[in-house]
């Protein structure tokens, strides 16, 4: 096969790229956004009311983004109803995904296939952009991959950015747990009854792990609307998804079912998170060399070796020449 050939290929092949570079480069710049909107919320009572006179113009320009992005959806969501499988289980577990992704409206389903629908119409704009290009070279095989490759990787960018987002928060949810528990001790502790610890470890963690202390006041927001402490514990884990949770769950309804003490139970169970935490942080640096194997072999060792044989090797070429 000779380089004309390979072209459309190579082309097609750096277009997927872009594409790919593309999608972490915008899911970076959110996750940054996000993680800015966090420590404005923690800052906020501390900020003068002078300062907060200056930032109404930024939060009018908030509010206009707010609009598009508002609009933007309802578009998603209007091409989605045409496009949403008509299976109720198949849309009940892209819901359940998008809950423990941290969407919860009930147009999200149909804002997702929306987004699938607009990514894949436009990896089929970049192949015929690219064949467009290229004019009459492409073989006729090439010319399906063109439009099939970036076509496939835009219709699944949607489903992995909802996982990425599903782990980011999972992780959050593990740092954060033990400290929740210790929390809901003293709470328990102190007197307090269980829901009313667990209300009020939900008001603590709101800027510290806004992610945990959602999920637990929408548990709160359960309790209040008449469910029982069961049925919402359960619900509790469903959305989460976590095994630390789960059990937590089990040991909870446990402890209320035989009348155990509810203090001790977290608090052993408490100490026995922290162990684990512990247990998987030395397993995270414990793979850390493996990781950083291929980093080393092909970046640092070959700079290295230029570095420490290069001058020898530039005087031996300067010696032989000189024989000769």
């Amino acid at each position: 096969m000779n380089i004309q050939n390979m072209l459309p290929l190579l082309v097609a092949a750096l277009a997927s790229a872009s594409v790919m570079l593309a999608f972490f480069g915008l899911r970076g710049l959110l996750n940054g956004r996000q993680r800015a909107k966090q420590l404005q919320r923690r800052v906020r009572h501390h900020i003068s009311p002078t300062r907060i006179s200056g930032m109404q113009s930024a939060a009018d320009t908030q509010q206009g983004r707010q609009q598009l992005t508002a609009k933007l959806n309802d578009l998603m969501s209007t091409i989605g109803e045409r496009l949403a499988p008509r299976n109720e289980e198949q849309m009940g577990q892209t819901n359940l995904a998008l809950v423990r992704a941290g969407y919860r409206s009930r147009k999200a389903p149909l804002i997702l296939w929306g987004a699938k629908a607009g990514c894949m119409l436009l990896g089929l704009t970049c192949g015929l952009l690219i064949r467009l290009a290229a004019g009459e070279t492409i073989p006729a095989g090439m010319l399906a991959l063109l439009f099939i490759c970036p076509a496939v990787l835009g219709l699944y960018l949607p489903d992995a950015w909802v996982s990425s987002k599903v782990r980011t928060r999972r992780r959050l949810m593990e740092d954060s747990l033990p400290d929740a528990l210790d929390l809901l001790v003293v709470c328990v502790e102190a007197g307090m009854g269980l829901d009313q610890a667990i209300g009020r470890v939900a008001r603590e963690l709101s800027l510290s792990s806004p992610v945990l202390g959602e999920e637990l006041s929408m548990l709160v927001s359960e309790l209040r609307a008449g469910k029982t402490r069961s049925e919402s514990l359960k619900n509790l884990a469903h959305r989460v998804g976590l095994e630390d949770v789960n059990s937590l769950v089990t040991l909870i309804i446990q402890a209320d079912a035989f009348g155990t003490s509810i203090a001790h139970t977290l608090r052993v169970y408490s100490d026995t998170m922290r162990t684990t935490r512990f247990q998987r942080a030395e397993e995270i640096a414990a793979k850390m060399p493996v990781k950083l194997l291929f980093p080393l072999v092909f970046c640092i060792l070959p700079a290295l070796f230029v570095a420490i044989m290069g001058p020898a090797g530039i005087r031996l070429m300067q010696v032989f020449s000189q024989m000769e």
